[in-house]
């Protein structure tokens, strides 16, 4: 018999993964602002806490589903409209090269290839594309934004942030999808949610209770060993 203890933070980290369909179980308010009072735990450079959280539920969740899906399928229809839906800053390379190219591809195929979705299907890829938009249907959307007059290590810090919400969300039975995807959007998403001036869209993400029976959630991206990208200097 293995008598073993599991380490708790072990199991919330390897458990952590992007789930891309969710339950409409509500998640509560009180469950909501312990999680994001656990994330805050993060370190920043000189306590400065960069993060300004926006949480999306019921009317103004569904209505900024709405707002955004509409542009995703005028861009389908109008591929010069994207010039005007720009990322405030690069989270992607402008041009990919090996090994970031390979894994991007491993990823994106992985997933298409579980879903059906073969090469040159364009309708079934935006729709699945459109599921981001969609926050895979979870109760609970989050939008993540920054005062524009910090530095790049707030960005830094931020990670850090998010990835605390991730793993506090597994310790509470909850999943999570970070979004990039929202990025191009936030002349959108800014003014729905109230957001300042001064304020930079960093991400969004989806958070709920995973639907475990959706195909989809069987999609488990590899990882690099640690024997691969770390260096030992003696």
């Amino acid at each position: 018999m293995n008598t073993q203890t599991i380490n708790p933070v072990d199991e919330a980290i390897n458990s952590r993964m992007s789930k891309r369909a969710y339950l409409p179980k509500p998640v509560p308010r009180e469950t909501l602002m312990h999680l994001l009072n656990l994330a805050s735990r993060a370190p920043s450079g000189t306590n400065t806490h960069p993060w300004r959280v926006y949480v999306l539920q019921g009317a103004s969740r569904e209505a900024l589903v709405q707002k955004v899906c509409t542009v995703h399928d005028a861009i389908r229809d109008n591929p010069q409209l994207k010039a005007e839906y720009k990322e405030a800053y690069d989270y992607y390379p402008e041009n990919w090269v090996a090994p970031y190219l390979d894994r991007r591809r491993e990823n994106g195929w992985g997933l298409y290839g579980l879903l059906g979705i073969a090469k040159g299907e364009k309708e079934k890829m935006h729709a699945q594309h459109q599921r981001n938009f969609k926050f895979f249907d979870a109760p609970v959307g989050l939008m993540f934004t920054v005062d524009r007059v910090l530095g790049r290590g707030s960005l830094l810090d931020y990670g850090m942030f998010l990835e605390n919400l991730m793993i506090a969300a597994r310790g509470h039975g909850l999943h999570t999808c970070p979004q990039a995807a929202w990025n191009d959007f936030g002349k959108i998403i800014l003014p729905h949610i109230g957001a300042g001036p001064g304020e930079m869209l960093v991400c969004g993400m989806a958070l709920g209770y995973a639907d475990e029976t959706d195909p989809v959630n069987r999609f488990h991206t590899p990882r690099v060993p640690a024997e691969e990208f770390s260096t030992w200097l003696d």
